[in-house]
């Protein structure tokens, strides 16, 4: 079953824009599929951890889901910018790595969560529920 995210919101921040960072066409259209349509996202998305951290910088997502294995710049390093340039960034790791190291050195480099590649409906929903709660405690 899918978690059910509503656009009403009696307090704090709505997510309304989120970045999609992936160097594979195949992942991003995926992810996108992925995404609730309720309640309408923005979505943005680059194809390398460079281009992630301009559109970061550009756009100022509340959201970003990043891959690990890019060309460019890898999604260990564009973390490291993105958290750099905002601390309270919101960055949430899809990956088919999930060797224990690898994840721990997302978590420490200030990813917010893990999403195990390939990502499902109910996955993403989760994290995105996830994080606005995060956004709803900070405000």
């Amino acid at each position: 079953m899918i978690p059910e995210i509503t656009g009403e919101r009696t307090r704090g921040f709505m997510i309304k824009k989120i970045l999609i960072v992936d160097d594979s066409p195949v992942s991003v259209k995926i992810m996108k599929s992925c995404v609730p349509k309720e309640p309408g996202y923005e979505l943005l998305d680059a194809n390398n951890g460079q281009k992630g951290v301009e559109q970061y910088k550009l756009h100022k997502p509340d959201l970003t889901f990043m891959d690990l294995t890019m060309p460019v710049m890898n999604g260990f390093e564009a973390l490291q910018e993105i958290i750099r340039y905002n601390d309270k960034a919101l960055v949430i790791i899809v990956t088919a790595d999930v060797q224990v190291k690898a994840i721990a050195k997302a978590h420490e480099l200030g990813a917010f969560t893990v999403v195990k590649k390939p990502p499902t409906k109910e996955t993403i929903a989760a994290a995105i529920i996830e994080a606005q709660k995060t956004l709803d405690e900070r405000n």
